[in-house]
C-alpha cells in the first residue's frame, strides 16, 4: 500500500520535467499492431465484450487497456520520471509501475467514453510551455531534438500533445470520480477513531504567524512618467508601424514574457490579473490599448490572434518606482508603529488593522494564511526558508525588528513580524488537529471511491497484460482472477 500511495503522485504529473523521458517508441511487432499516435491499438478494435486475446508478448507491447497499450519502454520511462523527481525506485516493482500506468489508461479510456473534452488549445499551451523550457535547458533545438532521440521539432511536438492529452483526459476522469465526495464531522471522527492509539500520525512542530507591512508610496510624478512612455511606445506602433515585439524585447520589466517580445497566450480561466485579463478579451485582433493598471505596474497591449477561447497577446510592462525620499518616510511609519506596539499602547492585531498596507492580511489583524494548506499553521519543517530564518529566533509574542523585504515588482517595502502561537511537536489530536483529521479522511474516502470505481470499470473494459505479467499481485484485479 505504501508503494501505491507513492506511486500514485505520479500518476497525472504535469511537471515540466516529464517531459525529459521521451524516448523512441519503435515496436517491431511478431505480430502487427496498427498503433496510431495516441498509442491506441487501431488495428484491433475490440469492443469491451469482446473475449481477450490470447496473451502471448508482442514485442515491446505489455499490456492494453480499452483501446490504449502500454509498452515495455512506458515503464523504463516511468523509472526516470521517478528518479528525476527525486525519488527512490529499489524498492518499487515493474509490476507496480504497471500497474500505475494501467490506471492512467483505464481513466483517459472512460474519460473519452463518458465525453470528457480537452481542447486542443489547452493541450497546444501546455506543449508550448514545454518546448520553451526544453529550449532554454539545451538552448537550441539540435540538442533537444537528440536529446529527444526525435528527427524534427514536429515529430516531438506530435508525440508530446499526444502524451498530455492523455495525462489530461486521465486527469479530468480521475476529478469527476472525486468531484461529489464530500465528508461529515462524524466521518471525520470515525476514521480518527479507527486509527489505533499509538499509529496515529505525528504532526510537526507549527507557528502561526502575523505581520504589518508598510510599503514607500510611489510619487505620481513617477507613474505619470511611466504613463508617458508607455503611450510614446503606443503612438509609434499605431501611427509610425514600428515593431511591438522590438519595444516589449527593449523595454518591458515582464522577465517572464519580454525575452519573447511580450507574448503571452491565455484563457479566461487562466490565473491572470483581471485587469490584464479584462484589457486581453476586451480588444480585436491588431489593436493596441491605452496604458491601464495592475498590482504590477502599467501596461499596453496588443491582440496578436483569437484562437477560439484562447487569446495570444503581447504586453510592455513598465514599473514605477519608488524614491529614496519616500522610503524613508515608510521606514520611520512602521518603526513608529512597532514602538507603539512595544510601549503597550496598542495591539499587533490593531496596529495591523489600522495602518498595514498589506491588503491580504489587515482585516485578519495581520495574520498569515498558510499557502499550501489553506490554515493559518505554518509547519516549521516546511516553511519558506527566509520566513523561517526571520521567526528563528522570536519568542512568542515578541515583535521582530524592522525588516525589508521587496513586493513582487522587486520595490522595497518593510514588515515586522510576531509569533501569535506555536503548536509543538505531538501525535494527532482530535480538537487540536481537526482541520489536519479532516483532510486525512477526505483523502481516505476519495481513494476508495476511486479503487470502487476502478474495480467496477476493470469488469467492464477489455484489459489485457502480458503472461510475463500475470503472476504480479496488482493492487487492481487487472487479470480479473
Amino acid at each position: 500500500m505504501r508503494s501505491r500511495i507513492m506511486i500514485s503522485k505520479f500518476i497525472n504529473s504535469r511537471i515540466l520535467v516529464t517531459t525529459a523521458l521521451l524516448v523512441g517508441l519503435q515496436v517491431q511487432a511478431q505480430e502487427v499492431v496498427e498503433v496510431d499516435s495516441t498509442g491506441v491499438a487501431a488495428s484491433q478494435q475490440v469492443k469491451d465484450t469482446v473475449k481477450p486475446f490470447e496473451k502471448f508478448k508482442v514485442d515491446g507491447v505489455t499490456a492494453q487497456v480499452g483501446k490504449y497499450i502500454v509498452l515495455d519502454s512506458d515503464i523504463d520511462r516511468k523509472y526516470i520520471q521517478i528518479e528525476q523527481q527525486g525519488f527512490s525506485t529499489s524498492d518499487i516493482s515493474r509490476c507496480e509501475l504497471l500497474g500505475t500506468l494501467m490506471e492512467e489508461k483505464l481513466y483517459a479510456h472512460h474519460a473519452i467514453q463518458d465525453s470528457v473534452i480537452i481542447p486542443d488549445a489547452q493541450v497546444n499551451a501546455t506543449t508550448d510551455q514545454q518546448i520553451q523550457y526544453m529550449l532554454a535547458q539545451f538552448n537550441s533545438e539540435e540538442q533537444v531534438l537528440k536529446f529527444y532521440k526525435k528527427k524534427t521539432m514536429p515529430e516531438l511536438r506530435a508525440e508530446l500533445f499526444e502524451i498530455n492529452k492523455t495525462n489530461m483526459l486521465a486527469s479530468e476522469m480521475q476529478n469527476k470520480i472525486i468531484e461529489g465526495v464530500e465528508i461529515t464531522p462524524e466521518e471525520v471522527r470515525t476514521f480518527f477513531n479507527s486509527i489505533p492509539a499509538d499509529e496515529r500520525p505525528l504532526f510537526s512542530a507549527e507557528v502561526e504567524i502575523a505581520q504589518i507591512v508598510i510599503e514607500p508610496e510611489i510619487p505620481q510624478e513617477e507613474i505619470q512618467k511611466v504613463i508617458d512612455r508607455l503611450n510614446e511606445f503606443r503612438t509609434g506602433i499605431v501611427e509610425n508601424g514600428e515593431s511591438f515585439a522590438t519595444k516589449a524585447v527593449l523595454y518591458s520589466q515582464d522577465p517572464g514574457s519580454s525575452t519573447k517580445g511580450g507574448k503571452i497566450s491565455l484563457k479566461r480561466s487562466d490565473n491572470f490579473v483581471k485587469e490584464f485579463k479584462d484589457m486581453a478579451f476586451s480588444l480585436q485582433e491588431g489593436e493596441v490599448s491605452e496604458p491601464f493598471e495592475s498590482e504590477f505596474g502599467y501596461h499596453i497591449l496588443m491582440v496578436d490572434k483569437i484562437r477560439g477561447q484562447t487569446v495570444d497577446v503581447r504586453h510592455i510592462l513598465l514599473i514605477p518606482d519608488v524614491t529614496d525620499a519616500t522610503v524613508e518616510v515608510a521606514k520611520k511609519k512602521i518603526e513608529n508603529i512597532r514602538n507603539r506596539i512595544v510601549a503597550g499602547e496598542l495591539t499587533f492585531a490593531e496596529a495591523a488593522k489600522s495602518e498595514s498596507d498589506e491588503k491580504e492580511t489587515k482585516n485578519d489583524g495581520g495574520q498569515l494564511v498558510n499557502p499550501v494548506t489553506g490554515d493559518t499553521r505554518f509547519d516549521l519543517t516546511k516553511m519558506d526558508p527566509v520566513l523561517a530564518q526571520q521567526i528563528y529566533n522570536l519568542k512568542d509574542q515578541e515583535v521582530s525588528q524592522v525588516l525589508t523585504d521587496a513586493d513582487r515588482t522587486g520595490r522595497k517595502k518593510f514588515k515586522i513580524i510576531m509569533v501569535t502561537d506555536r503548536y509543538d511537536e505531538h501525535q494527532a489530536d482530535y480538537s487540536k488537529d481537526y482541520v489536519k483529521i479532516k483532510d486525512l479522511a477526505l483523502n481516505d474516502k476519495r481513494r476508495r471511491a476511486i479503487e470502487a470505481w476502478q474495480d467496477e470499470k476493470i469488469k467492464e473494459t477489455y484489459v489485457s497484460v502480458n503472461r510475463d505479467y500475470t503472476d504480479c499481485e496488482f493492487a487492481s484485479n487487472w487479470t480479473k482472477n
